[in-house]
Formats: C-alpha cells, structure tokens, sequence
C-alpha cells in the first residue's frame, strides 16, 4: 500500500510504543494468525481489554512471518502498570495461549514477553 494509513488525531499529545515479533515462519499459519486478526474473527474482548488499559490506538504490520506494532497512549499512560493489568483481564490468558501456537514463543509466554520493544533510532525531526 503507497497510499500510506490515516491515523486517528486524538485533539491531545500522545506518545507511541513500537514492538516487533517472529511469527512462525509456515504461510498456513501466517494465514491463520491473520485470520485471527480480521473483523470477523477478532476477540472483541480483547480489544476492550486494550481500550481498558488507556491504550488509544494499535496496529500491526506484517512483512513475511515479522510483525511490527505501534501502540498510541496518552502522555501519562504507564507501560509496565498497563501490560500488569492487561494480564488480569478476562479471556486475556485464553488468547495469548491461542495466538501463540501461531508465533515464535513460549506457550505460556504474556503479550508482554512476546512483543519486543524497539527503540527509535532515527527521527526526521522539523
């Protein structure tokens, strides 16, 4: 897509966390992990347990089996506070165990282990 994603403007500063995971690298999988993703098939729980915790916006972007996501949050929103709670929300453990099978990581392992934070290390500033 050269077109490029609209994102959403909030009328507040915000602040973006960037995180990467390994999918397995089989394409029936791939495809099932994509699935999994889609409006149809998406745990709306789960998506209401990410609003819950302060999170404004997150998207995921796929290139072969690497996933890059971006997460926008208000300026005061507190990562290790958030993933702690996110934990403890229903259906949270049922889905990370469920999408697991799908990516390259432990079974039991939180969507805080999975997904890597990265770290900005360029920024075309005005």
């Amino acid at each position: 897509m050269t077109e490029g994603y609209r994102i959403k403007e909030y009328g507040q500063p915000v602040k973006r966390y960037c995180q990467t995971l390994d999918l397995n690298g089989d394409n029936a999988l791939i495809a099932k992990y994509r699935e999994a993703h889609d409006k149809e098939h998406f745990w709306h729980e789960i998506g209401e347990g990410i609003r819950q915790v302060g999170i404004l916006e997150m998207e995921i972007y796929i290139l072969g089996n690497r996933l890059f996501m971006i997460v926008e949050t208000p300026l005061d929103f507190n990562w290790d506070e958030a993933m702690s709670q996110l934990a403890t929300l229903p259906r949270q453990a049922e889905w990370e165990a469920f999408v697991a099978q799908y990516q390259g990581c432990a079974a039991d392992a939180t969507s805080d282990e999975k997904w890597q934070m990265m770290e900005r290390m360029f920024h075309l500033y005005p």
